[in-house]
């Protein structure tokens, strides 16, 4: 049997109309979403369903959002194929979904953390003073030498490392801009990218805190599969190690080709995408194409899985 990891999309991946053909047709996916539903006390199903794009783009309903229609996909495929994870892992918010998967955090709990984890992420920086951009073609020490130089006492440090030669960097607004021109001069590529908060640089620490406090009342429990953590990319089994973890996750890099890379040493052979988007398996192809990738986002994905 080959090794396999379930990987978990984080914020970017979601569109209008996600998780619709599993609620439709797979009970196991219904009663996610409709426990979503019922902890949120809003319409979160509706929203995943119909929009409007502009209330799905909102971190805080985006990071349940996901969660749900990640969890949903991935009940589908455990009552519809039987398949068991030999490690897992996520994209950011993705952990959250790992977690569950790992059975270290029941759904209804990830759910409701993870709507406050965004509405701090959201409040820990005013609107239009942070953001990020994801740099092109450039080796790690290099986007940290174009971070120190375009700094000027702001902040502004590496906020993903993705894949070879994809880095997003995040901090105030004005760094990044000055950042995006330095790379331009090395005739490298800068892309700004759409999103509402520097996520993963050290001015989200105030949203740490929060969560820090709001976390207190949950439960963790043993883990029945290892989670390879953004913050270390190392493999972790050790609950009382789960909550720092995602503390510090929220203003520290997320390590995801490092993270591959773990998997791969431990002899992962396989890694599927679980809920939305195909992003996390095409840094998979750039991270190591021997590495067998799939995704799972609908009915149609779910065919070719055996």
């Amino acid at each position: 049997m080959e090794k396999v990891a379930f990987v978990f999309p984080g914020q970017g991946s979601q569109a209008v109309g996600m998780g619709k053909e599993f609620y439709d047709h797979f009970k196991a996916a219904r009663e996610v979403f409709e426990e979503a539903d019922d902890t949120l006390r809003f319409s979160i199903s509706g929203l995943c369903f119909e929009g409007p794009e502009e209330a799905l783009k909102l971190t805080e309903n985006t990071q349940p959002a996901m969660l749900t229609v990640s969890i949903a996909a991935l009940r589908v495929l455990q009552a519809e194929r039987g398949i068991e994870p030999g490690l897992t892992a996520g994209h950011s918010l993705g952990e959250y979904s790992a977690l569950v998967a790992s059975g270290a955090l029941t759904f209804a709990e990830a759910v409701q953390i993870v709507r406050l984890r965004g509405r701090f992420m959201q409040e820990a920086v005013p609107v239009g003073e942070g953001t990020m951009a994801a740099i092109l073609g450039m080796e790690r020490e290099e986007v940290e030498r174009v971070c120190e130089e375009a700094s000027s006492g702001e902040i502004l440090s590496p906020a993903n490392f993705n894949c070879p030669g994809q880095i997003v960097i995040a901090g105030h607004t004005k760094a990044v801009e000055r950042a995006i021109e330095i790379v331009k001069q090395k005739g490298k590529k800068a892309m700004p990218l759409q999103v509402s908060a520097p996520f993963h640089s050290p001015l989200m620490k105030p949203a740490g805190i929060r969560l820090s406090e709001a976390l207190q009342s949950t439960t963790v429990k043993e883990l029945r599969v290892p989670v390879v953590t953004n913050v270390e990319a190392k493999a972790n089994s050790a609950l009382e190690r789960v909550k720092p973890l995602l503390v510090e996750q929220v203003s520290s890099p997320v390590r995801w080709e490092e993270s591959m890379r773990q998997m791969i040493e431990e002899g992962i052979e396989q890694v599927l995408e679980i809920g939305p988007g195909k992003v996390l398996s095409g840094l998979m192809k750039r991270i190591d194409p021997k590495v067998g990738t799939g995704n799972l986002e609908d009915i149609q994905s779910l065919k070719k899985i055996s």
